[in-house]
């Protein structure tokens, strides 16, 4: 349970949130020079220049990179500082030490430390900073504070006005996967898209990137040159490689991740043999053994185990919403002991454009021979402005569904046929119309209706219950089925 001074935090925290559209385009460059004088009001200005940094931007594959890398480089003996986003169900979850998210008792202490501070010199021309640059500036506070000998670094949005793009001389570089995501921020292209990530090259330090679509490519190579930096692209390593992260993309990250580890471990005198496989042992260990809350997760129901199985993927980009649906296709494949139904459970962020998401992980889906028999939307529990426990989360439902409502219009408009089917059970009083999708107004409610219908079928099918589209809804259900 949450103390109440962490609830006091989260509180305290929560102050902090705004609706992300009142500062978009003209703010952003204005709120990131703020950053500087802040560092100054912590008095961080130093420590955070004398961290050792691998800074990561990119729109999908970031965390999971950015976790690999911290994994191997924890496998060195050094002590590690990760700094991700977003959280699922604790915000401590962003600040992680040695692989382990920082105490409550430390995170209340950093907390109000730089709470006090900023509010203390906070005025009409300089605000207290917005939730996530203060999260950024707490970062660095703990990271100086325990002296960390690596920070693993991932970006929020962007790259260029991003809060963690304060730092001046991080060690190396990457960029992940580039895509459209946040095009309201970042712009309409995939040009404009990459030279928002390019904002974080610094010059001359190295940098890393995946094979990137022509248009991204060229506008990060143009970006290096300007400024000395030693681009290079990295191929997905083979597929042998035993990977803690499920999912094809994942070899990727992890050839990412091998190549700023390689570069930072050099940079600090660090040298290692490969072994056969062309890595070391202990990048063979560390990428074996890293785990990321969230993304490709199995969980069995905590009431339920045997009739209800989640998988979890927080996706919400086209790319990674087909790279969901191959992963859970092979878990079907894979997991087809006893008679199962694969339900969807879906809700994405109103910011997102949801007619680029279903249609390709429904096709993706029906591609590798799986087909959902009932899609489910739901709001996510979370509310935007408010960090805090679950307590005050779990009561909360959505008055409106209008939103749901449309995703469930959209995904019928893509089946064959149509949206009502006849039950082929052939069971009395089973002989009925039954709905292929559904609206809930709270996501407790869409579980209990998922938890009635598995006893209704006396154990005899299984619920592969595929949950995506969003971060916030994979962290609310966790939360749920975890209790």
């Amino acid at each position: 349970m949450a103390t109440a001074r962490y609830q006091n935090a989260l509180d305290a925290l929560s102050s902090l949130i705004t609706k992300r559209s009142l500062f978009v385009n003209n703010n952003q460059s204005h709120r990131f020079h703020l950053l500087f004088h802040y560092l100054k009001v912590l008095e961080l200005e130093d420590a955070v220049s004398q961290l050792k940094i691998i800074h990561v931007a990119g729109t999908k594959g970031k965390g999971s990179t950015c976790t690999f890398s911290e994994s191997i480089l924890r496998g060195y003996g050094l002590r590690t500082g990760l700094f991700t986003s977003p959280h699922l169900i604790d915000v401590r979850e962003r600040f992680r030490l040695n692989g382990i998210e920082i105490s409550q008792e430390k995170f209340v202490d950093y907390f109000w430390c730089c709470f006090h501070k900023l509010k203390e010199k906070s005025s009409n021309e300089i605000p207290m900073p917005t939730y996530f640059c203060f999260l950024a500036l707490l970062a660095f506070k703990i990271f100086a504070m325990e002296q960390v000998d690596v920070v693993i670094l991932e970006v929020g949005l962007g790259g260029r006005y991003d809060a963690t793009n304060v730092i001046q001389k991080p060690v190396v570089c990457g960029i992940t996967s580039l895509g459209y995501d946040h095009m309201e921020i970042l712009g309409h292209t995939l040009a404009e898209i990459a030279a928002e990530k390019a904002g974080i090259f610094k010059s001359g330090v190295p940098a890393f990137t995946v094979p990137q679509p022509n248009e991204a490519m060229r506008v990060l190579n143009e970006k290096a040159s300007k400024l000395d930096v030693n681009l290079k692209v990295v191929k997905p390593l083979d597929s042998s490689q035993r990977l803690g992260l499920q999912g094809e993309h994942q070899y990727l990250n992890a050839s990412l991740a091998a190549a700023l580890c390689s570069t930072f471990l050099k940079k600090i005198g660090i040298e290692d043999k490969n072994d056969t496989n062309g890595l070391p042992e202990r990048f063979i260990s560390g990428l074996s053994n890293a785990y990321l809350m969230g993304r490709a997760m199995i969980v069995p129901d905590s009431e339920l185990p045997e009739e209800i199985v989640f998988y979890l993927d927080g996706a919400h980009s086209p790319e990674s919403m087909e790279a969901c649906a191959t992963w859970f296709s092979q878990q079907v494949k894979e997991r087809n002991q006893k008679r199962s139904e694969q339900i969807l459970l879906f809700n994405c962020m109103t910011v997102r454009d949801p007619s680029l998401l279903l249609p390709r992980l429904r096709s993706k889906c029906i591609d590798q021979g799986v087909e959902f028999k009932k899609a489910v939307f739901v709001p996510n529990m979370s509310v935007y402005n408010q960090v805090g426990s679950w307590s005050k989360v779990e009561q909360r439902v959505d008055e409106s569904t209008t939103w749901q409502l449309g995703l469930k219009r959209l995904w019928e408009s893509l089946g064959p046929g149509d949206a009502k089917t006849k039950s082929r059970s052939g069971s009395k009083g089973e002989e009925e119309e039954e709905e292929k999708s559904l609206v809930f107004p709270s996501l407790p409610l869409a579980v209990d209706w998922l938890r009635d219908s598995a006893r209704r079928k006396s154990k005899q099918v299984r619920f592969q219950v595929l949950v995506t589209g969003s971060l916030h809804l994979v962290g609310d259900l966790l939360r749920l089925v975890k209790k």
